[in-house]
């Protein structure tokens, strides 16, 4: 019973160790708590992503994703979508225009 357990176990964390293989940081425009959601949401919408977590002070998302389901790229994709800067990425201006008018570039 107890090497069953133990198994159990083993079997469990190798799983999920598998399937949170990726973490990325990405440098973002946002600046207010308002960007903070936006930029999660944004990145939690990805398929595969796992957790998006986003720090004001530094302006960077760090995101835990399965690598097998999405990439750095996509993520990217999806910030730069929703109307921030995304590392080297700029923001879509469709996505800055469907921004409040603090959350656009220079609106703090």
């Amino acid at each position: 019973m107890k090497h069953l357990f133990i198994w159990i176990l083993l079997t469990i964390f190798a799983f999920s160790a598998s399937a949170q293989n990726g973490v990325a940081t990405i440098q973002t425009s946002g600046q207010c708590l308002e960007c903070k959601a936006n930029i999660e949401k944004a990145v939690t919408a990805v398929k595969g992503v796992r957790m998006a977590t986003f720090d004001m002070e530094t302006k960077q998302v760090k995101v835990f994703f399965n690598d097998k389901k999405t990439n750095v790229d996509a993520i990217r994709k999806a910030i730069s979508e929703k109307g921030y800067d995304a590392d080297q990425l700029k923001a879509n201006p469709e996505g800055i225009e469907k921004l409040s008018p603090c959350c656009r570039p220079g609106g703090h």
